[in-house]
């Protein structure tokens, strides 16, 4: 057996031809175009290559695309007034703070000052709880929305699966995890006190690594025929490496996400698509 490689470069393009038309068909009544603003604080190079890389992939989807970038020595205080004033603009549909922020910053008081209905990355608390609730919210956090339209897309049964989530930060491996209950699969969280890990991950069908240690899962962590979904993303002798031993494990997995060129792309895609989705709905209120 060797694995289906699943190409989320290809998925991704298709998306956002998709999400164009769809823009399209919003603006040819006059109605303006979604509108994301992101907020760039620092000097990080792969956050600066990031919010290039989302700029340009949201002028292609005709989305209104706003960069802000405020001094690397702004205060906590002087950053959440700015992200404050647009949230307050009745043209902005989606907000974005690219993270990490300078160290002197309080991310949570920053990131506090977006309301969950400009929320395009899917962090608020309240789109949070209505994810963990199992009820549909707007938006929800996208790399884990586009793992889902991976397996999806890739004509995976997701119900009655047996699923393994390594890793449970807020960012990818909870709200993966809570995706997946809400599709009828059994999930296993697992992370770094997890016991006999291999054992616990050779049970899924569906095995999501995303727990930041290099090459870490290995052909003893997968079942034969699996859907391995690699999130992991660490530089490594110049070269982005994943949690997937990709050449341990592709003989023996039946589908597997590279590394780069898997998840990534899809993170960009679901962005823009929790763009639209916000814009619909701030639009359908204002029309109420």
């Amino acid at each position: 057996m060797t694995a289906t490689i699943v190409d989320g470069k290809t998925v991704a393009a298709e998306l956002r031809e998709e999400l164009a038309a769809q823009v399209t068909a919003m603006t040819s009544d006059g109605i303006a175009a979604p509108s994301l603003s992101v907020v760039l604080c620092g000097d990080d190079p792969a956050s600066a290559i990031y919010v290039r890389n989302k700029g340009r992939a949201a002028e292609r989807a005709g989305v209104r695309f706003t960069l802000h970038r405020p001094p690397a020595e702004s205060t906590t205080d002087e950053l959440a007034a700015l992200v404050r004033s647009i949230d307050a603009d009745e043209s902005v549909d989606g907000i974005l703070v690219q993270l990490p922020l300078p160290a002197q910053i309080d991310e949570d008081t920053v990131m506090a000052c977006i309301s969950p209905e400009k929320d395009a990355d899917g962090f608020h608390p309240y789109n949070f709880g209505r994810l963990a609730e199992g009820h549909p919210a707007v938006v929800a956090p996208g790399t884990p929305l586009g793992c889902m339209e991976l397996l999806r897309r890739s004509g995976v049964t997701v119900r009655g699966s047996r699923a393994v989530v390594v890793g449970r930060s807020a960012i990818v491996g909870r709200p993966l995890a809570l995706m997946l209950v809400n599709a009828d699969a059994t999930v296993t969280i697992c992370h770094s006190r997890t016991r006999d890990l291999a054992s616990v991950c050779k049970e899924a069908d569906i095995l999501v690594a995303a727990i930041g240690r290099p090459r870490m899962i290995d052909a003893s962590y997968v079942k034969p025929g699996a859907f391995v979904i690699d999130v992991g993303t660490t530089p490594q002798d110049g070269v982005v490496v994943g949690d997937v031993d990709r050449e341990s494990v592709e003989p023996v997995a039946g589908w597997l996400t590279p590394v780069p060129g898997g998840v990534g792309p899809m993170t960009i895609a679901m962005l823009l698509r929790n763009t639209l989705a916000l814009a619909r709905a701030r639009r359908a209120l204002v029309q109420v």
